[in-house]
C-alpha cells in the first residue's frame, strides 16, 4: 500500500528546501542548527508536517510584529 504525498506525516529536507526556495545545502545546515524542527531517524533527517507549519506561522507572525 503506498501512501499519497498528501497523506504523509512528515517532509523530506529536500522537499522543505524547494519549499523555502532554498538550496538543498542550506537546508540541511539549518535543520542540523536546529531552526527548522526536524527528527532523525536512523540516518535520515524528517521534517514532521504540522511542526514545519506551525514554525513556518510563527515566523511569519514574529516578522509581522
Amino acid at each position: 500500500m503506498r501512501i499519497s504525498n498528501a497523506e504523509r506525516a512528515t517532509y523530506t529536507v529536500e522537499e522543505v528546501a524547494q519549499l523555502l526556495d532554498l538550496s538543498r545545502n542550506n537546508a540541511y545546515r539549518a535543520v542540523r542548527d536546529g531552526e527548522i524542527p526536524a527528527k532523525r531517524v536512523g540516518r535520515r533527517w524528517v521534517v514532521p508536517r504540522e511542526l514545519f507549519h506551525q514554525w513556518l506561522n510563527d515566523c511569519s507572525t514574529r516578522e509581522a510584529a
